[in-house]
């Protein structure tokens, strides 16, 4: 998912810029997790809290390859239904307790029956078991291709095996990561002080002593933080593109998947009956100018689209970006046809930047769609969507590959799937998806995307992207599958 996120760095002069052990980076965060304990964990916007002080099984790198981390190797049975991994020797937790394969299992099995918005990405395993103590069998009901990602991910999180029956876990992490939480520093929910972890197994990739992570949701606030020259690296907001240039910064531009734009969650009409007919749907998605509202929403940066699939992957289709173009008797007649002749209200939750909204709003209005906005806080949005508290929202979903895209958005177990909206005909080919050969996967990509644009179940306005501003004084590695680089790929640049 993606939520705008801030990294900053201080503390490194250019007296510091050594590769390695250099002053003190602080990365902010929209919001800070409800829990940093592993079983209620979502990477996403939040990465960093937990990527400081827990390691992952699997590591996705910065071009998007899976690296080994705690496990040094991994290999898959013939039909991809069992994984074995093999654990890395002398890997010990901050309590001085050991990696065992036990102890995976422990977490692994933790996680897949936790709150963690992603638990269904385990969904598929019938067994995990430690054969000895540094090998892990992942037994699974059917192929899954994502899961090396996901154990690369918050499916990955490890901690300390003597950790996980305390109560403490979501405040006092304990984890064998490259960082420590150092809790008398620290506030939780607001801001989080690690220190370097003396005894971490891979001391090469630790870059700063000290590393902080706070929470800071207020854009006003981030753009102050550039033009005080408080902060070196930040995922820029478009109002911060501008500050951040006349600085001298260096911008990248990240598409990493995912979209932007209108999700209707509700689309038995539960909460909206409006929404449980397509054409509603399809009516409101012929409303929306593209072109217009990412020129006013995101400075014209991106171009329009009316899929959720990845450009990047197989399942994409250049033609069915012409499905909805801009047509306001078009929306008209299909909610003429829905029984909405004279129009229809719609709720969406105001996170707090109706600046961005007042176009949406304007191009709903065109066909006598009149939004009824929501005071919400942006850093309980997950969590509320989870508990569907919103039958639609303007946000930004999705995933960098097809699969990753199914199973955060589309499938009925997905996380963003709160109302768990089901059509068999759309489960036969997730079926196919899973057990096929690499070309099957690809029709059924295919297949599965122009099954969700026929159906409108989502309104798309373009391709998530991420602005990575840093300053010359720091070297960032850009992220290909996530909005926000690793804290691994965030160092003092060699001058």
């Amino acid at each position: 998912m993606a939520v705008t996120t801030a990294l900053a760095l201080t503390g490194c002069s250019g007296s510091d810029t050594a590769e390695s052990d250099a002053g003190t980076v602080t990365l902010v965060a929209v919001a800070a997790p409800p829990s940093l304990d592993p079983a209620a964990a979502s990477m996403g916007p939040t990465a960093a809290y937990y990527e400081a002080v827990y390691d992952t099984l699997l590591r996705t790198d910065a071009a998007g390859e899976i690296q080994p981390w705690l496990a040094s190797d991994w290999v898959y049975n013939e039909d991809r239904t069992e994984l074995t991994l093999t654990l890395r020797d002398a890997v010990t937790f901050t309590d001085g307790s050991s990696l065992t394969a036990d102890v995976v299992v422990a977490n692994l099995e933790r996680f897949k029956s936790g709150t963690a918005p992603n638990a269904g990405r385990l969904a598929g395993v019938s067994s995990f078991a430690a054969p000895d103590d540094r090998t892990v069998v992942i037994t699974l009901s059917f192929p899954d291709p994502n899961l090396l990602m996901y154990l690369a991910s918050d499916a990955g999180l490890i901690a300390s095996g003597e950790a996980l029956d305390d109560e403490d876990l979501a405040t006092s992490p304990v984890g064998s990561g490259a960082y420590v939480l150092d809790t008398e520093e620290s506030v939780i929910g607001s801001t989080y002080l690690y220190r370097k972890n003396p005894n971490y197994w891979n001391p090469d990739v630790q870059h700063f002593d000290v590393l902080t992570v706070r929470a800071l949701p207020d854009v006003s606030a981030i753009v102050n933080a550039i033009t005080a020259g408080e902060v070196d690296v930040v995922q820029l907001p478009k109002e911060a593109v501008d500050p951040a240039e006349a600085e001298g910064w260096i911008v990248d531009q990240v598409e990493p998947g995912g979209f932007a734009g209108l999700a209707f969650f509700d689309r038995d009409g539960e909460l909206s009956p409006a929404l449980a007919d397509k054409r509603v749907r399809q009516a409101i998605n012929h409303t929306l100018d593209r072109p217009l509202l990412i020129r006013a929403m995101n400075a014209g940066i991106g171009e329009p689209t009316t899929q959720v699939f990845p450009v990047s992957g197989q399942g994409y289709d250049p033609a069915l970006d012409e499905r909805y173009p801009y047509d306001l008797d078009k929306a008209k007649e299909l909610l003429e046809e829905a029984g909405y002749p004279d129009g229809l209200t719609i709720s969406l939750p105001d996170f707090g930047n109706r600046d961005n909204y007042a176009l949406l709003e304007e191009n709903l209005a065109g066909a006598d769609i009149t939004v009824e906005w929501v005071e919400s806080q942006l850093q309980n949005s997950v969590s509320d969507i989870l508990a569907k508290k919103y039958s639609a929202v303007h946000f930004a979903l999705g995933d960098a590959t097809d699969w990753g895209t199914v199973q955060q958005i589309i499938a009925p177990n997905a996380a963003f799937n709160p109302f768990a909206t089901q059509d068999d005909a759309l489960d036969d080919l997730i079926n196919d998806f899973q057990t096929g050969d690499e070309a099957e996967q690809a029709e059924a990509a295919r297949a599965i995307n122009e099954f969700i644009v026929e159906e409108a179940w989502f309104a798309p306005i373009q391709p998530s992207f991420s602005l990575i501003g840093s300053a010359p004084e720091v070297q960032v590695t850009p992220p290909t599958l996530t909005t926000y680089p690793s804290i691994f790929d965030i160092q003092p640049r060699s001058l």
